[in-house]
C-alpha cells in the first residue's frame, strides 16, 4: 500500500492501508488525524523548555513527548524514504549525520544568542530550512520542529509564534527552503518573531 508521502509499501502503516499503525488501533485516516491533533495539542502544553545543547536528541525528545500516546516509533528516526509531492527529504541513512552537522553549526553560532532581530530572523529561517530538509521522523516533523525552534528562539531572547501563518505561505516557504532560497521563510519569521518583553 502506498503511503501519503508516495514512498511505496510502508512498514509504518496497517496492512493494505495508508493509515499509520497506532496504539489506539484507529484504522480510519480522518479519525486518526483528528485524534492526533487533539493528543498533540495537549502534549505540546506539557513540554518543558530546556536550554542548550540543542541537538538531534533534543528534537527526538520533543517528538517522543508529542506522539508517545499514539505511535510506538515516537522519537525514533525513520527507516524509509519519504517525499511530499516533488520534494524529496534526506535519505534515512544520512539523517543522523546531516542533523549533527546543522546542530554543530548552530552551536558554533552560539545558538543565535546576542544577535539583533534582523540577523536572528535571517539565521533562524536558514536553520529551519536546513533541518526541515532532514525530516527525521516518519510523521509529525513539522509539529516537533516548530516547538524546537520556539525553544531556540526563547533561549535567544525572542518569542516565536506561528499562529497567524497561512498554510499556503508555509508550504511555499518550506518548498523554497529545500533549494536554499530562504527569503520566503525569512518573510514568515519576520512576522512571527517577537521580543520576549513585548
Amino acid at each position: 500500500m502506498h503511503d501519503k508521502y508516495g514512498a511505496g509499501q510502508d512498514p509504518y502503516t496497517w496492512k493494505n492501508s495508508a493509515v499509520l499503525r497506532n496504539k489506539l488501533f484507529i484504522t480510519d485516516d480522518q479519525e486518526l488525524t483528528d485524534v492526533e491533533r487533539q493528543v498533540t495539542q495537549l502534549a505540546a502544553h506539557a513540554i518543558v523548555f530546556n536550554g542548550p545543547p540543542f541537538n538531534l536528541q533534543y528534537w527526538q525528545h520533543i517528538h517522543r513527548q508529542l506522539f508517545c500516546e499514539l505511535f510506538e516509533w515516537a522519537g525514533q528516526l525513520r527507516t524509509i524514504i519519504i517525499s511530499k509531492g516533488e520534494t524529496n527529504f534526506g535519505l534515512p541513512q544520512g539523517i543522523d549525520r546531516q542533523c549533527k552537522m546543522v546542530f554543530k553549526q548552530l552551536a558554533n553560532d552560539n545558538n543565535l544568542v546576542n544577535l539583533d532581530k534582523p540577523q536572528f530572523i535571517n539565521k533562524l529561517a536558514e536553520y529551519y530550512c536546513e533541518l526541515n530538509a532532514c525530516h527525521p521522523f516518519r510523521d509529525g516533523n513539522g509539529r516537533a520542529q516548530r516547538i524546537l525552534f520556539e525553544h531556540i528562539a526563547l533561549n535567544a531572547g525572542y518569542n516565536l509564534n506561528f499562529a497567524n501563518t497561512k498554510v499556503n505561505q508555509w508550504v511555499n516557504a518550506n518548498k523554497h527552503g529545500m533549494v536554499c532560497n530562504y527569503q520566503p521563510m525569512i518573510e514568515i519569521m519576520s512576522r512571527c518573531i517577537f521580543d520576549t518583553d513585548s
